[in-house]
């Protein structure tokens, strides 16, 4: 869903930077919405994020996560076992 919007967001004004997404992985799997080729990792490169085969170096560092930033907690449901 993330990659629709940003797909929807080229030429919008303020300019999006989609170049910052990447999946749960680190992996750079919308680069082909880029031209030309290797124009994301160059972004994230020159904002300081080291990027090697096609995946973010210290993902996990870098990562994130907007329930931990903003206070919420996600928690299960709670199951019954009949």
């Amino acid at each position: 869903m993330v990659g629709w919007a940003m797909n929807a967001s080229h030429g919008v004004s303020p300019p999006v930077p989609a170049h910052r997404v990447v999946n749960r992985l680190g992996i750079l799997s919308g680069k082909h919405h880029f031209s030309p080729a290797g124009e994301m990792e160059r972004r994230l490169q020159r904002e300081g994020i080291k990027v090697e085969n096609d995946r973010v170096v210290d993902f996990e560092r870098l990562f994130w996560d907007p329930a931990k930033e903003l206070g919420f907690e996600i928690q299960a449901a709670p199951v019954s076992i009949p």
